[in-house]
């Protein structure tokens, strides 16, 4: 049952989910694997990546990941515990061991994953992004040269914030920064005109327009700001629960590559089962060669991934695809044999 966690955990536990040491018994993944139970760091605010839908339940593509790590980890994807988290809040209850994990359209980088930056460990990239800018279309701005000594609604404590300074000093233009802690706060500012244009991830931006009462009123512009690639992210002292991640991440990229989808996942099993001579698809569904283990899995951890979430294909399209609340081109976030970004490395 989806659920929100709050207060502050036990002392006891935030210790063991803090351990340094690669062993299981004393890393964040054999924590998880103890309280039957995966804490997973969210937003909740951000329709088609973390919504809170009307009937209590969270939806979206951040969230499905969420549910991909419990699959694996505790072979039940209803085994998650959100915990909605700002910008702000984020990276703290990482170190602090309130959360397990990050599924927070959060920007992957060098200083959040150096050891002497926020010594994170991210997964692989899940969308690639970019930063843009939102307008009134009834303003008339068509570029960002046009916002120059305008007010821009920005979150605080972000890359966006930095972003949105490196681009104007760039190009020598003023601004005035008006700044939110959250989305929401920006999204209230940007409304009440308090700021001329927002700006946040282009995903964002969509996701923020779908909600208001004439989305056609407004207008995301063509200028792109930065590369914003998001993934998931953990502690970066704790190997073995990032190792976990990552080939979680990649069997929902392969599976797409392969044609393996929630619906045929069972029949895909039973074939790779009744011809030893496919190894590599007998590999990836773990029916021999035993990959699960050498990452503290079960060896058919792929197996129960997909018949939970299905592939990553079938993740994009059920939030982010043309007949979603929030339909967003697939873009770069294509595989890479149909010219995106997306890319397994092999399962052996």
């Amino acid at each position: 049952m989806q659920r929100f966690i709050s207060g502050i955990m036990s002392l006891s536990i935030l210790m063991s989910g803090c351990a340094t040491t690669n062993d299981e018994n004393f890393s964040r993944l054999g924590l998880i694997k103890k309280r039957d139970s995966l804490i997973c760091g969210v937003s909740g605010k951000i329709p088609g990546f973390s919504f809170l839908e009307s009937d209590g339940s969270l939806q979206g593509l951040d969230v499905d990941i969420c549910k991909a790590f419990a699959a694996a980890f505790l072979g039940d994807s209803k085994k998650v515990e959100y915990r909605p988290l700002t910008a702000a809040e984020r990276f703290t209850a990482i170190r602090t061991g309130e959360i397990d994990l990050l599924s927070r359209n959060t920007t992957f980088n060098l200083s959040r994953d150096a050891t002497g930056g926020n010594g994170l460990t991210f997964a692989p990239v899940i969308f690639h992004d970019g930063q843009g800018l939102m307008v009134k279309k009834s303003s008339g701005i068509k570029s960002i040269k046009q916002l120059s000594n305008k007010a821009i609604c920005v979150g605080s404590g972000t890359t966006t914030e930095q972003n949105i300074n490196d681009a104007f000093e760039a190009l020598l233009l003023p601004y005035t920064p008006i700044k939110y802690q959250d989305l929401n706060q920006v999204v209230a500012g940007y409304l009440q005109g308090r700021c001329t244009a927002m700006t946040s991830d282009r995903s964002q931006l969509a996701a923020a327009r779908s909600g208001f009462k004439n989305p056609k009123n407004h207008i995301i512009l063509s200028d792109i700001l930065s590369k914003e690639p998001l993934a998931p992210a953990s502690n970066g002292e704790d190997q073995k629960l990032s190792d976990a991640m990552r080939w979680v991440v990649y069997s929902l990229i392969f599976a797409e590559e392969l044609g393996i989808s929630k619906s045929n996942i069972n029949q895909k099993l039973q074939f790779a089962k009744n011809n030893p001579q496919m190894k590599p698809l007998r590999r990836f569904l773990g029916v021999e060669g035993g990959l699960g283990e050498k990452i503290g899995l079960a060896n058919d951890f792929v197996v129960k991934v997909i018949s939970s979430t299905g592939n990553y294909g079938e993740i994009y399209n059920r939030h982010l695809g043309p007949n979603s609340k929030v339909p967003i081109s697939r873009g770069f976030n294509r595989l890479y044999k149909n010219g995106g970004l997306f890319i397994s490395p092999p399962f052996n």
